[in-house]
């Protein structure tokens, strides 16, 4: 599966528009990691557990994005974007969308 954040694909040409796909997962802080990441405010420094805790949540979200464009034939994934809003205290949403083409 092709992922782009652009309109088109270099070097391919979009031959059809299959339509709207998206992804998503709602991530909830962990006590643990809370402690460790109050820890590190002190000194500073990047809070390593909660960016390990974003970038499993990104991933997640992409492959249930890329599972429901093959769902409906696409092999490629155009003006993709990712955002991102709390749901509740300590939970936050990732979310990726974008358009679900075949290119050649």
């Amino acid at each position: 599966m092709i992922i782009v954040t652009t309109e088109s694909v270099p070097g391919k040409e979009i031959r059809e528009l299959k339509g709207f796909v998206r992804g998503s997962t709602v991530q909830a802080k962990h006590i643990g990691k809370d402690i460790m990441a109050g820890l590190k405010t002190i000194v500073g420094g990047e809070i390593s557990e909660y960016s390990e805790l974003m970038e499993e949540a990104r991933n997640k979200a992409v492959d249930r994005m890329i599972a429901e464009a093959e769902r409906i034939g696409a092999n490629a994934v155009v003006t993709v974007r990712f955002e991102t809003s709390a749901v509740m205290q300590n939970a936050s949403e990732i979310i990726v969308y974008g358009t679900a083409v075949v290119v050649e």
